[in-house]
Order: structure tokens, then C-alpha cells, then sequence
């Protein structure tokens, strides 16, 4: 699977890159949390950064624009023709961008593409009128939102609480709190998005899966 690896400038507490078919772009102050990693690109405005990076591949962005450096950045690995999005630093810092990143993900779902939210011990997708295998895991928190007016055919199986054909709404969080129990585990819904989040404690597993 290829993999289009997204870094910003929010809170990262950890960092996994597996490089074979993926590319790394980051946007704004991410140059800083990558550590000697060398990204493939490197975009925008650059006021979290404080400069202007001098390396190949930079896209300069105007400060007054209609997209975040985040948005940018996935859309530029959506022309390269990458579906699948690990997006690290978009999590902990403004709850603006935070919530901003979380649309990002339902636009890719809703494309029939796939993108990783990884920040605060937690990973969040979004599926839209999709199913998604959770990874096994024997303990762990895992919820599940509605990201639109109402989520129809909502199914959870082999976690702790089950729901099968269940409606969900924005304003209804049911689906918090449920939990791993040790067995091959799902989500899915027939009509609408969700958000599925999930604790994560061994991200190097996860993402060696994605890859």
C-alpha cells in the first residue's frame, strides 16, 4: 500500500515512518518534528516555522488563503496519486486546526480514501458508508461519532458493546467508551460518516500493517 505520510506542526509525541512506497510531506513548522528525516515535499505559509526552508521541493503558500497548510498538503499527495493518508502533528496544538484535520478526514472518506489521525495516544478515521477492521488488540478504548446529521446502519461487532443497525446522530454520543475484548473487532455503517477512534499503543505495528 502506498502511503502519503503528512506532518504538521502540532503535538507529536511519537514518530513512525516506514519509507518503502510512501512519500513525506510536511506542512509548515512539521520540518521541525521530523529530526534528520528528509521530506519529498515541504509546503506552506511558514509562520508556525519561521522561515523558509532552502531545500528543493519547497511550496510557498500566501498567508491570507482558503485552505490550511494541512489541506494543502494532503490534496498535493492526492495529485500524486496516493489514497491512504498517516497524518502525524494535526492533533494538540489550536482546537481550530485540530477540528480542521478531523474534516479532512471525512472529506477522504467520502472520496473513498483513507485517512490516519495519530496524536494524544489515539488513532481516528472516518468511513463513509464503509466497513473497517479494527486492529486485534486484547485491551483498549475505542469509540465511534457520527460526523453527519445522522449515521444509518451503524453495526459494531467483537468489542465489549454491540450495536447492529443502530442510528447515530451528531448530538448522540452512544458510541463512547466501548472497549477491545480480545476479538477480531468491526465497525460499519450503510448511510453516513463516522469517526472511529481508537487507543493506539504500538503505532510501529500499525503502521507496519498499513504498509
Amino acid at each position: 500500500m502506498k502511503i502519503c505520510y503528512v506532518i504538521g506542526a502540532g503535538q507529536l509525541p511519537l514518530l513512525y515512518i516506514k519509507k518503502e512506497n510512501a512519500i513525506i510531506i510536511a506542512a509548515d513548522g512539521g520540518l521541525k518534528h521530523l529530526n534528520g528525516i528528509k521530506p519529498d515535499v515541504v509546503v506552506g505559509d511558514f509562520d508556525s516555522l519561521g522561515y523558509i526552508p532552502e531545500q528543493e521541493n519547497t511550496v510557498i503558500l500566501p498567508i491570507e488563503k482558503d485552505v490550511t497548510d494541512m489541506q494543502y498538503a494532503i490534496s498535493l499527495g492526492e495529485e500524486k496519486g496516493f489514497d491512504t493518508f498517516v497524518i502525524y502533528g494535526g492533533t494538540g496544538g489550536r482546537p481550530d486546526h485540530t477540528m480542521a484535520n478531523y474534516a479532512l478526514l471525512c472529506n477522504l472518506s467520502k472520496k473513498g480514501k483513507r485517512g490516519y489521525l495519530i496524536g494524544d495516544g489515539y488513532i481516528t478515521t472516518a468511513i463513509t458508508d464503509a466497513a473497517f477492521c479494527l486492529p486485534f488488540k486484547e485491551t483498549g478504548t475505542v469509540s465511534v461519532f457520527s460526523a453527519t446529521e445522522k449515521a444509518l446502519g451503524v453495526t459494531e461487532k467483537g468489542l465489549k458493546y454491540s450495536l447492529k443497525n443502530h442510528t447515530l446522530t451528531f448530538t448522540d454520543p452512544l458510541g463512547v467508551s466501548n472497549s477491545f475484548v480480545g476479538e477480531d473487532a468491526s465497525v460499519s455503517v450503510s448511510n453516513g460518516t463516522l469517526f472511529v477512534m481508537w487507543e493506539e499503543s504500538d503505532l510501529k505495528n500499525f503502521i507496519d500493517n498499513l504498509a
